[in-house]
């Protein structure tokens, strides 16, 4: 590998690494909704060039977590009640589809994958590694669909979600609920083949959260 080729896979990790880095910090709102996002500030934070930031915040755009606000700046995407409902009213209904397909083509290799990933999420409850198996259990129910596309569209549904997942965390009405048997629920209607309660059970699991971020969400 020659010198070039050399400093291309460094500038390809660094912006990686920016990119995770950005994301994670807006997904868990350590970049508020809205925020103007500054080349310097952001190379100042991460410790790294420009170029990276830049390409990473490009990136991130696609993920529809960015927004560009002129020829150069960048915000992260705003918050708002309405984009709240449009994300939850998409992901009814494309994981409703998608969850329906899955268990009509049950096999028994992703029923075993769907076992090993509910247990991971309950294993892991309550620390910090808890969002990416909750991600993998939510995404594993959707993988036997065989519809790439839809699962592609389902998973960034999922992190568009979770901001405002955060944002229903903090409230005593959120925290009163029962998460664990939500996903109890879904799990063992899904291994037993049973697509309506499901189904049910998962759209249930979701709108739960809706009603309450919507009412969060008014004075937006």
């Amino acid at each position: 590998m020659n010198m070039m080729d050399n400093t291309a896979g460094r500038e390809s990790s660094a912006t990686r690494a920016a990119y995770l880095s950005l994301r994670e910090m807006i997904l868990m709102g350590t970049l508020p909704a809205g925020q103007k996002l500054k080349i310097e500030q952001l190379r100042t934070l991460l410790d790294t060039g420009a170029s990276p930031v830049r390409e990473a915040l490009s990136l991130l755009t696609s993920d529809m977590l960015v927004e560009r606000i002129d020829q150069r700046g960048f915000r992260a995407a705003p918050a708002s009640r309405a984009n709240f409902e449009e994300i939850l009213k998409l992901r009814c209904t494309l994981e409703d589809m998608a969850l329906r397909q899955s268990i009509e083509q049950t096999t028994s290799e992703w029923e075993e994958q769907l076992v090993l990933a509910h247990h991971r999420m309950k294993r892991v409850a309550g620390t910090d590694t808890f969002e990416d198996a909750h991600k993998s259990f939510h995404m594993t129910l959707l993988s036997n669909a065989d519809s790439p596309m839809l699962e592609r569209y389902c998973s960034q549904l999922y992190d568009l979600n979770i901001r405002y997942r955060y944002l229903a965390a903090g409230g005593p009405s959120y925290q009163n609920r029962d998460i664990a048997a939500e996903h109890e629920e879904i799990f063992e209607a899904a291994v037993q083949g049973d697509a309506d309660r499901a189904a049910l059970a998962l759209i249930s699991h979701y709108r739960l959260t809706g009603d309450y971020l919507s009412t969060q969400l008014s004075a937006l």
